[in-house]
């Protein structure tokens, strides 16, 4: 049976959301939806029930825990960048789908991919960056900082996902509008002091 739009809407949000937390770290929404999909709070596509089992909520929980870990330590982290950048769209992918099983499977996938891993590849893509600044700035110091930063908005938005997804997308909406506006800001003015070249 076919959603209703608003039934549609909500689950899309509830997706929008565990995607987006992905491009902060690649298994906390994961476990977060796992541990949701065990307790009932929520449901997912027959084809991915697995995500709520026993073995997956006990290995991502390890997975989770190892992914925080790497990412505290300097310069590993951006090992960890150039790794977990395709896994976070992978997982968006992943937890996008795992919301549309009521709807075509064109539809399904269709917004998983474009929806979901453009979430997730869209945040990790903010977050490769503002690590590379913080690197160049603080010599890998400050990133630890930046890794706390990006659990806390993991965490946050895969609770906001589950619980209140609406607010979910208007956060995420919030933060790329954000992010939009400070390109603009930043961007002609690096480029008019590339162009200028050093002063005399």
């Amino acid at each position: 049976m076919e959603p209703q739009p608003l039934e549609l809407l909500t689950v899309v949000f509830i997706g929008i959301g565990l995607s987006a937390a992905c491009g902060f770290r690649v298994f906390v929404p994961l476990l977060g939806a796992s541990i949701a999909a065990h307790a009932g709070y929520l449901h997912l596509s027959p084809e991915f029930i697995w995500l709520g089992s026993n073995p997956a909520l006990l290995a991502l929980a390890l997975a989770t825990v190892i992914e925080i870990g790497a990412y505290s330590v300097p310069f590993i982290d951006h090992i960890m960048d150039a790794i977990t950048t395709p896994a976070a769209v992978i997982a968006g992918t992943l937890l996008m789908a795992s919301q549309l099983g009521d709807v075509s499977p064109l539809l399904q996938w269709s917004l998983a991919i474009i929806a979901g891993g453009g979430a997730a590849g869209l945040v990790q893509a903010g977050s490769v960056l503002a690590r590379g600044s913080s690197t160049l700035l603080t010599g890998g110091l400050g990133n630890l900082v930046i890794a706390l930063l990006e659990l806390g908005g993991a965490v946050v938005m895969t609770l906001l996902a589950v619980f209140v997804p609406f607010v979910a997308a208007a956060c995420l909406l919030i933060g790329i509008l954000l992010l939009i506006r400070l390109a603009r800001k930043r961007g002609p003015k690096s480029s008019l002091s590339v162009l200028s070249g050093p002063r005399n």
